[in-house]
């Protein structure tokens, strides 16, 4: 497997395998930019979703989320529905059915844990994608220094925090992940622009369905959807969009490196809108977090 190619962002997703990108310091500065306006959109848009988990619940909200999402981008790219072959129809499906599982398990699991922790479990997904895809070697240390970093981001120096339910569901989040990338290397490859994406987000928008109307009711008010179809645009259409524009003018290990901010944007995020304060301990965690994915990338990049 070339770990390589695979590129990871947004709360969940990942980019198509990209080939090696020669820059301008111009057009870096600006794939930096656009790397970090994803990034944010990504964690602030996710400590933003407590009104909407609030007023239609976990499901309900990540359904109405994902259907915004899956018909804003089939608008913009009309996937040819009759014109797929069978093999990218199974791709597909298994990729949107992913996105609804991890989807789901991580507005779960922020619903339980402090948002910096969550994403930090999260993170687990892809550093481990990006480590045993090269076997049993000195890499290992990496997810090691992860675990080290979100054990001091459990523990607010007076208990743990969270409960064994949200780290359940943040884990459910992490191997989503994981899976999400290996699955959208292999739809990438079958579909040509972003008609794959736009595939997967109709799976996903149809797989979350039954559990998002059985926790709303079907009882929706127009601020509501309003709120909801905003955080559509936050995540994932917007990161979709910066990311990949982004990987046209950086090289993939930079973007990769870039992209391990996530963590600790998410801490921040969690600071400034959710009044999530943070030790020394867990700020030393969130560090760690970061230092592992940046480790990681740097050693695939070179390997």
């Amino acid at each position: 497997m070339d770990i390589k190619n695979i590129e990871t962002g947004t709360d969940g997703a990942a980019l198509i395998a990209q080939p090696g990108v020669s820059s301008t310091s111009g057009g870096l500065a600006a794939g930096v930019a656009m790397c970090l306006m994803s990034m944010s959109s990504i964690q602030f848009g996710a400590a933003l979703s407590s009104s909407a988990i609030a007023t239609y619940g976990v499901a309900g909200a990540t359904w109405l989320r994902l259907a915004f999402a899956a018909i804003i981008l089939a608008a913009v790219v009309r996937p040819s529905l009759l014109r797929y072959s069978g093999a990218q129809w199974r791709a597909t499906l298994l990729l949107g059915t992913t996105t609804a599982a991890m989807t789901l398990c991580f507005f779960a699991a922020i619903q339980r844990l402090p948002l910096g922790l969550a994403i930090a479990i999260d993170f687990l997904g892809p550093l481990s994608v990006a480590v045993f895809g090269y076997g049993l070697t000195w890499r290992l240390a990496w997810p090691l220094i992860a675990a080290a970093g979100i054990l001091f981001l459990a523990h607010d120096g007076e208990g743990w925090v969270g409960n064994l339910p949200g780290v359940l569901f943040a884990l459910g989040s992490a191997v989503g992940w994981a899976v999400y990338i290996l699955l959208t290397k292999k739809v990438g490859a079958a579909f040509k622009g972003l008609e794959g994406l736009s595939m997967s987000l109709i799976v996903a928008g149809l797989v979350a369905t039954p559990f998002g109307l059985a926790e709303t009711g079907g009882a929706f008010t127009l601020k509501g959807l309003v709120e909801v179809l905003g955080l559509a645009i936050l995540v994932p259409l917007l990161p979709y969009a910066l990311e990949m524009v982004a990987l046209r003018r950086m090289p993939s290990a930079s973007f990769g490196i870039l992209m391990s901010l996530e963590p600790a944007l998410g801490a921040l995020a969690g600071f400034l809108i959710l009044a999530q304060p943070m030790t020394a301990l867990q700020i030393l965690g969130t560090a760690l977090v970061v230092a592992a994915s940046a480790g990681a990338t740097a050693s695939a990049e070179r390997a």
